[in-house]
């Protein structure tokens, strides 16, 4: 299926191809990241260089102004070259957008913060922790702010934090004794006190740098509190959250490339053609070919929908549906590529293997498939309980 169908301007074209300069590199780079589990830092400059890290930022601030649906379009196509890259810079794109979108912090503070991403800085939140489990599900975090006289003081420790090796800043949640409530504060790497532990020895997503990120006795500025939400479980799912799961599509769209030019140049001797000539075979591209087409008509339905302003209030699950379908068909994807090409897939020099541990990865990404399942029941209970008191 090609996804020239989803170009919509010129501008969306001339970054594809902007992006597309990188495709070799990025790509001859990708099993010894994956082996060695080292981080792409000439990836995340060369991203820097061509003024990728900023295209969620507004073109009034020095961005180019992308909405989620341009940088889905963008995003999906760079997951292809290399996902531990783009899951990475991901992170920083929607923590972007969303900061603009919304605008929660105060404005002086976010001119500010704009200024620092026009120059190239990278961002992610930090949220993550063990005792919590997932944030989604409304834990509290352990990591503490106790208000001084000169501003806040921060202790705690956080997991997952990718891009942790290569992050200017990071947005880190704590629980503020004195006002019982969540804060979101911008701690820039260089601060003292912050320092990453290089946990993070996993067989998916390899190349992220999801460290533990340390916290001892980091002083902050009064203004470096930049956020507290309204949201009780400190972490929101919005339009700009579809960027992850467009990194596993990505990866299902390269295990697809691979599959469909082993099938068409594959010749057994006990064959007058390729294996593309098989039935079985052609089955399993179609089965492919499907499983891509409804992911990412799914997943381009959602942008669409999110970025149109009398249907964004209305989206928020089937935004999670696009998670769940995006995710679970690029697991299907890459499974069926590899039945396709055989043992040969297993080869540790072979991309398919990497990307089947990879794909993987999404499924712990919030939000989880139970919780869509079951906001999606709760959904269509309530509403039959509605139209039942209606014609009652």
């Amino acid at each position: 299926m090609s996804k020239q169908l989803f170009i919509k301007t010129t501008e969306q074209r001339q970054w594809l191809e902007k992006i597309a300069t990188l495709e070799e590199t990025f790509k001859s780079r990708s099993q010894q990241i994956d082996e060695l589990g080292s981080f792409p830092h000439e990836n995340i400059r060369a991203l820097r260089e061509i003024g990728y890290t900023k295209i969620t930022l507004p073109k009034q601030l020095g961005g180019e102004g992308f909405t989620i649906y341009d940088a889905v379009l963008l995003h999906e196509t760079l997951a292809s070259y290399d996902a531990s890259t783009a899951l990475t810079i991901g992170w920083t794109l929607l923590t972007v957008g969303d900061l603009f979108e919304h605008e929660e912090w105060e404005p002086a503070m976010l001119q500010k913060f704009a200024q620092e991403v026009a120059n190239g800085a990278i961002i992610n939140r930090a949220v993550s922790e063990f005792a919590m489990g997932s944030p989604t599900r409304g834990g509290r975090p352990t990591t503490t702010a106790k208000k001084t006289a000169e501003g806040w003081l921060i202790n705690g420790r956080k997991n997952y934090t990718t891009g942790a090796p290569e992050l200017d800043y990071f947005l880190t949640s704590a629980w503020i004794e004195e006002q019982e409530k969540i804060g979101f504060f911008l701690i820039p790497h260089k601060a003292k006190g912050v320092t990453i532990d290089e946990t993070w020895d996993v067989i998916a997503m390899r190349g992220t740098g999801s460290h533990d990120l340390v916290l001892q006795n980091v002083e902050l500025k009064p203004s470096d509190l930049v956020e507290i939400p309204s949201y009780s479980t400190g972490f929101k799912v919005n339009g700009w959250a579809l960027l992850v799961p467009t990194t596993y599509l990505g990866i299902a769209q390269a295990a697809r490339d691979y599959a469909v030019h082993f099938a068409t140049t594959h010749k057994p001797n006990s064959l007058n053609g390729p294996i593309s000539d098989l039935p079985n075979v052609q089955a399993l591209i179609g089965e492919i070919e499907l499983a891509l087409a409804t992911a990412r008509f799914t997943l381009y339905g959602a942008a669409e929908a999110y970025i149109n302003p009398t249907r964004k209030q209305f989206v928020q699950q089937e935004l999670n549906i696009a998670k769940h379908v995006v995710t679970n068909n690029a697991l299907q994807i890459v499974d069926k590529a590899m039945r396709l090409v055989g043992a040969k897939s297993l080869q540790r020099n072979n991309p398919l293997q990497r990307y089947y541990r990879d794909v993987r990865a999404g499924l712990h990404n919030p939000p989880m498939d139970d919780m869509t399942i079951k906001k999606l029941a709760e959904a269509a209970i309530q509403q039959a309980k509605g139209e039942t008191l209606h014609v009652n």
